[in-house]
């Protein structure tokens, strides 16, 4: 027997929670790989700061993007959507470390363009505000990583479809991906663009 097929907008939408939450998983993923990489150049960040301001702007599409995908099922969960509060919330100690996670997550990379527009000659209390971020924000994301970790194979597999009458041509992975792609390409464009301001940081790392 021949499956039904859905509309095109909802293949292209589909997923539903297991959507929502494969797609926060696999941003995830390109996240520690990204901050692992960054990490390097902090431990070397005499020859590597270029790297490191790159990366840091490229981060900040992928950023968006896992915020975007978490603040949704949020959102989802408590307007009171069926399948959203089927699925449930996040354990407790995950949902009292979100908060924080997310303020430390935007102390970091707010601190950081607002340093790479400022200059080096104006960076004030930027500096300290960054380290200091930089090292909550590290504590706090590790934690929330761990926190994850058991559930992150499942998460990445995504769930198979529970009807089996519908053809959704892959339950709206295109749209993930998609959605993964625009976010680091959006990042890479922020990087391109803000590369012309590294030149003075840089000059004012061997000089200074």
């Amino acid at each position: 027997m021949r499956r039904a097929r859905r509309p095109l907008l909802a293949r292209v939408l589909a997923g539903g929670t297991d959507g929502n939450e494969q797609l926060t998983a696999v941003t995830g993923v390109v996240l520690i790989v990204l901050l692992a990489v960054l990490g390097v150049t902090i431990v070397r960040i005499g020859q590597m700061l270029n790297t490191h301001m790159f990366l840091g702007m490229l981060l900040l599409g992928p950023v968006a993007l896992k915020m975007g995908s978490t603040g949704y099922r949020f959102v989802r969960y408590y307007a009171g959507n069926d399948a959203y509060r089927l699925k449930g919330p996040p354990p407790i100690e995950l949902r009292v470390l979100a908060p924080f996670v997310v303020v430390l997550t935007v102390a970091v990379f707010g601190t950081g363009v607002a340093l790479l527009l400022v200059g080096p000659e104006h960076r004030g209390i930027l500096g300290p505000l960054h380290k200091v971020s930089f090292i909550l924000w590290l504590a706090a994301t590790g934690l929330h990583v761990l926190g994850h970790l058991v559930e992150l194979p499942r998460a990445l597999a995504g769930a198979a479809r529970r009807d089996p009458g519908w053809d959704d041509h892959g339950a709206g992975r295109g749209s993930r991906a998609l959605l993964l792609a625009s976010a680091i390409a959006g990042g890479l464009i922020i990087a391109l663009i803000a590369e012309s301001q590294f030149g003075i940081w840089t000059h004012f790392h061997r000089h200074g």
